[in-house]
C-alpha cells in the first residue's frame, strides 16, 4: 500500500509538471502569435534598380492587389496583374482621367478585358498623381515614380516598400473611397504625407525643422511657400542644396535660392539622367535626421489640388542610400 501511494504520487507530480510545462509551451506560443510583426523598409533606386521588385511585389499577392497610378503603360505589370486576376486574386486598380486618360486608355483597356476592376479616377482632384502599389493589405509601395517604361533607364526616382500596418491601413482606406468617387479626409498612418490634406504643411515642417542640412530633388520649384521656407532654410545658415532639371521654368526661383544662399544645381532636359524623384532629406547624420519620398512636387497644384501620397521616415538605411544618391547627383549637375 504504501508503494502505492508512493506511486500514485509521483505519477501526480509527473502529470502536474507535464500539464505545467504545456501551459508554459501555450503560452509561450500565445505570446509569440501575438507579437506585432516587425516593419520593415526597403528602397528602389532608379534607374539603377528597374523595376523587378515591383514586378516580384504584384506577383507575391495572394489576396488582393491595389494600385493607384498617374501613369500607367508598363505591359509587363500590366501582363502580371492580369495573371493575378487570373489566379483568383482580387486585383483593383485606379488610374488618372484628368490629365493621362489618353495615356492610360490602352491599360485601362486590356486590364478590364481581364478580369482586373478598373476605375477612372475622382474628377475632383485636378489630377491623381499618386503612385501606390498594396498587397493583400499588408504591404505597400509608395513611389515617386510612374510605370511609364520609356523613362525607366534615364530618371532618377525612388520608392519605398514597407509594411507599417498603420500606414497601410490608412492607404487602404483611402484606395476604398477613392474607388468610388467618395468624400474622404485621409489618415495619416505613422507617417504618411497626403495631398491635398497635409503635404503642404507637413512638407513646410520639415524644411523649417532642419538644422544643418537639406538635400532636395524635385521636377518643380514653383510653389511659393517651400520657396520662402528653403530661403529661409538658407538664410538660418542650413545647408540647402537643390537638384533639379531645368530647362529655364524656375530662373526667377532658382536666382532667389542662389541669393538667399542655397546652392542649385542643375541637369539640361537632354542629359543622360532627368531628376523626376520628389525627395527632402533633412539633418544627415545629425539626430533627428528625416527624409521625406512621395509624389508630390513643389507646386501649388501638386500639394493643394492634387491626389498625392508620400511617407517620411528616419530608417538608417534608407536615409544613407539616398545620401548617396543625391550627393551624386550633386556632383554630377552643373551649378546654377
Amino acid at each position: 500500500m504504501l508503494l502505492s501511494n508512493l506511486a500514485l504520487k509521483k505519477t501526480t507530480a509527473l502529470l502536474r509538471q507535464s500539464l505545467l510545462t504545456a501551459a508554459s509551451i501555450a503560452l509561450t506560443a500565445s505570446a509569440a502569435a501575438s507579437e506585432p510583426q516587425a516593419v520593415s523598409y526597403s528602397l528602389l533606386t532608379e534607374p539603377d534598380q528597374g523595376l523587378s521588385s515591383i514586378y516580384d511585389l504584384i506577383g507575391a499577392a495572394t489576396k488582393t492587389i491595389d494600385l493607384t497610378m498617374y501613369e500607367l503603360s508598363d505591359t509587363t505589370a500590366e501582363k502580371l496583374l492580369a495573371q493575378a486576376a487570373a489566379d483568383g486574386v482580387k486585383v483593383r486598380v485606379i488610374l488618372d482621367q484628368n490629365l493621362e486618360k489618353s495615356n492610360n486608355e490602352s491599360a485601362y483597356s486590356y486590364l478590364s478585358q481581364h478580369g482586373v476592376s478598373v476605375h477612372w479616377a475622382n474628377k475632383k482632384y485636378h489630377a491623381t498623381h499618386q503612385k501606390t502599389l498594396t498587397i493583400d493589405g499588408a504591404t505597400s509601395a509608395i513611389m515617386t515614380l510612374n510605370m511609364t517604361p520609356q523613362y525607366y533607364s534615364t530618371t532618377r526616382d525612388f520608392a519605398v516598400i514597407e509594411n507599417d500596418s498603420n500606414d497601410v491601413a490608412a492607404i487602404e482606406a483611402i484606395f476604398n473611397k477613392d474607388f468610388t468617387n467618395s468624400t474622404v479626409t485621409p489618415g495619416d498612418g505613422d507617417d504618411l504625407v497626403w495631398s491635398p490634406t497635409n503635404a503642404l504643411t507637413a512638407l513646410e515642417g520639415i524644411i523649417d525643422g532642419a538644422k544643418y542640412s537639406l538635400q532636395i530633388e524635385n521636377e518643380e520649384m514653383s510653389d511659393s511657400s517651400i520657396v520662402s521656407a528653403l530661403e529661409s532654410a538658407a538664410k538660418k545658415g542650413v545647408n540647402v542644396e537643390i537638384i533639379m532639371t531645368s530647362d529655364g521654368s524656375y530662373d526667377s526661383e532658382f536666382t532667389a535660392l542662389k541669393k538667399a544662399g542655397a546652392h542649385v544645381v542643375t541637369y539640361t532636359e537632354d542629359a543622360p539622367l532627368y531628376i523626376h524623384a520628389k525627395v527632402i532629406l533633412a539633418d544627415y547624420g545629425k539626430t533627428g535626421a528625416n527624409v521625406f519620398i512621395g509624389s508630390e512636387n513643389f507646386s501649388n497644384d501638386s500639394l493643394t489640388e492634387n491626389r498625392e501620397l508620400g511617407l517620411t521616415t528616419s530608417n538608417t538605411s534608407i536615409l544613407s542610400s539616398i545620401n548617396s544618391t543625391l550627393t551624386s547627383d550633386y556632383q554630377g549637375g552643373t551649378p546654377y
